[in-house]
């Protein structure tokens, strides 16, 4: 197709999606990066962040949780530890994430279990942020 690009989410369990895409903007670990069809070779790792891309002008989302993507002219490939798209994720269960992590942060430990509990705040926030965004444009 003239003006799109292949985009492909997996995980190690399966496949999360495959589909030609207007944009791509993924959460690189050096910063977010913008692909376009015709884009330029490169390798990124990626970080906790947001996935957005653009079908048809229409915006999508999904949480990725570390990984890598491979960029061509025609095809993003996001292979990703975990992801999950926006209207996958359940607001509530996600609210209760944020709490969660939030206790354990505050309650302290050693610098490893502050560090875990630092990362898992980091997802939660980011699931719940994807989730009531996607609630709003859903209800709205």
């Amino acid at each position: 197709m003239a003006g799109t690009i292949l985009l492909e989410v997996v995980t190690p369990e399966r496949q999360l999606l495959s589909q030609q895409v207007d944009e791509v903007i993924a959460p690189g670990s050096e910063g977010e990066f913008g692909v376009l069809p015709g884009h330029c070779h490169f390798l990124s790792t990626l970080r906790i962040g947001e996935l957005r891309y653009r079908v048809d002008g229409q915006a999508h989302s999904m949480a990725v949780l570390w990984g890598f993507a491979e960029v061509t002219p025609t095809k993003v490939t996001v292979m990703a530890e975990i992801a999950e798209k926006a209207e996958d994720i359940d607001v509530e269960r996600a609210t209760a994430k944020v709490a969660e992590a939030e206790r354990r942060l505050h309650a302290g430990g050693l610098p490893s279990e502050v560090k875990e509990a630092q990362i898992s705040l980091e997802k939660a926030r980011l699931r719940k942020k994807i989730a009531e965004r996607t609630r709003k444009i859903g209800h709205a």
